[in-house]
């Protein structure tokens, strides 16, 4: 255990100076590049356009290096783009307003509900109570699986991953006391079994995320993308229709992978199965709070799903079809069943509410929602300024003048996938996304394979602590050497990228879009 705690020290320690050499280099080498490249001439390109590819080469490498926090250099673009007389401030800051924000603000709303009443423990003790799952350590580390992936497909992954870590630690205690009665004293940190769990725990987390639009950031990064540079609306039901098929081939190559490298050496976790029910007990039965949350979710799921039915039922161009998408569109139905919560009593006598505002605040990720406008902003600058043209011909040009579609999903979806091992991956898609979806327009390929292979692509970032939040959080438990976390990252990034990402955009995303 000490030489665990001192090879996890000392890879902590790594981090820490590579981070602040990082953010050095990055504070000082941005407006430097940045200046250099404004007073660069360059053949197709006016004057806006100059000044704003500038701006967005600072950006970028900030967005990359952090030397500040990531959500002060989304708001860094759009400022310097009026200052330099790129835009008016008018359109700069339109896309801090853009629907996508109030779409993932009523997703943050619910999903603070569902944590702060304890929805997302109870469905994932539900799950893990089952029948089918009893005290088999397989089953067990395929249900713990699927707990998380569900909830993180709803809620932040993040989130997840922090409520089901305290329950990958009891299930593991009770794998120790077993030993321990039978006379078998083991070190946890030590056991493959346990780094499989916890690595099983945050890939999950990573994995549900493509499940819906609001289940990850870069899902609806690349939506707004395409509905604003492309004018092409991609639907909360069309996006699931690929996202269910994503998240279970990707849960599949990552399951059979971890259950190789990290099986149990055991048939049956004694303890395990009354630690489930015991904790589902101290839940106790269903609040008025838990149940006014249920439905208010529920609203917001039928007003997201109903609008496919409505298609497959009375055809696209229905005229109820159109009508329900003008008075119900995705933010509307979110932001309906985020304010239901503010309206539905709890104790009407005493005025309580299911949710507080208080609580709503704090669940809101500002941060991801500045950066998601500022995302917005810069790529909707591209296109009034023409920079996004320009940027388009020059990577067509680069890639031989026709690259196939295959070509172009394979190369940035990888362009993705590396660049979000190393940054946020909401960061990463930020910018990579206006270039993959101008690439693809001059090359005339569909933009939407492409721009869904990003959005997927960002989402299997599994091969270091700090590509997500979920990796960090169960790395910390010390349960997972770094090699092993690399080892098989590297596994299952090369198996999605290559057997899920690139055929599922290509051929299924391409059949659904037409």
């Amino acid at each position: 255990m000490n030489k665990i705690n001192q090879e996890t020290l000392a890879v902590k320690r790594a981090e820490q100076l590579f981070d602040r050499r990082r953010r050095t280099v990055g504070l000082f080498g941005g407006p430097l590049l940045a200046l250099l490249v404004f007073f660069t001439p360059i053949d197709g390109l006016t004057l806006e356009a100059h000044k704003l590819l500038s701006i967005m080469v600072l950006v970028a490498i900030w967005w990359i290096t952090e030397p500040v926090s990531i959500p002060v250099t989304s708001l860094i673009g759009p400022t310097l783009a009026v200052m330099t007389g790129v835009v008016p401030v008018s359109m700069a800051f339109a896309a801090f307003a853009n629907p996508m924000i109030f779409l993932f603000m009523g997703g943050f709303i619910l999903a603070k509900a569902m944590m702060t009443h304890g929805i997302d423990k109870r469905f994932a003790y539900w799950l893990l109570s089952r029948s089918w799952v009893g005290s088999n350590p397989r089953r067990i580390f395929l249900a713990i699986g699927l707990a998380a992936a569900l909830c993180s497909g709803w809620i932040s992954n993040t989130a997840t991953a922090a409520m089901m870590f305290p329950i990958c630690l009891g299930l593991l205690a009770s794998i120790k006391e077993m030993f321990a009665a039978s006379g078998r004293n083991i070190d946890l940190y030590d056991y493959k079994y346990a780094t499989g769990l916890m690595l099983m725990t945050a890939y999950a987390c990573s994995i549900g995320g493509v499940l819906t639009p609001i289940g990850t950031p870069p899902n609806l990064i690349m939506l707004g993308f395409l509905d604003q540079m492309c004018d092409i609306h991609v639907s909360f039901f069309e996006w699931m229709t690929w996202g269910v098929i994503a998240m279970i081939l990707y849960f599949i190559i990552a399951y059979v992978v971890l259950a190789r490298m990290f099986p149990a050496d055991v048939t049956k976790i004694e303890g395990a199965e009354q630690f489930i029910h015991d904790k589902l007990r101290e839940l106790g039965h269903w609040t008025r709070a838990q149940k006014n949350t249920v439905i208010c979710f529920g609203v917001s799921v039928i007003l997201w799903i109903l609008p496919g039915f409505l298609s497959i039922a009375l055809g696209s161009t229905s005229p109820v079809l159109k009508m329900y998408n003008r008075l119900f569109p995705e933010a509307v139905a979110a932001m309906l069943g985020a304010l239901l919560l503010f309206l539905l009593p709890v104790n009407f006598k005493k005025r309580e509410f299911t949710l507080t505002w208080k609580d709503a605040r704090d669940g809101i990720e500002w941060g991801t929602l500045i950066l998601f406008g500022g995302g917005l902003a810069m790529g909707g600058m591209m296109y009034k300024t023409g920079l996004s043209k320009w940027v388009g011909d020059s990577i067509i040009a680069m890639m031989g003048g026709e690259p196939s579609a295959i070509a172009m999903v394979a190369i940035f979806s990888i362009m993705a996938l590396l660049l979000s091992e190393l940054t946020s991956h909401t960061a990463a898609t930020n910018m990579i996304g206006p270039l993959a979806i101008t690439a693809a327009i001059s090359a005339g390929i569909n933009p939407v394979p492409v721009s869904v292979a990003i959005a997927l692509s960002a989402s299997l970032g599994f091969m270091l602590p700090v590509s997500t939040p979920p990796n960090a959080i169960v790395y910390a438990s010390g349960y997972i050497p770094i090699t092993k976390m690399i080892r098989t990252g590297v596994y299952i990034d090369v198996i999605g990228i290559a057997c899920v990402t690139i055929p599922l955009c290509i051929y299924f995303v391409s059949w659904i879009i037409g």
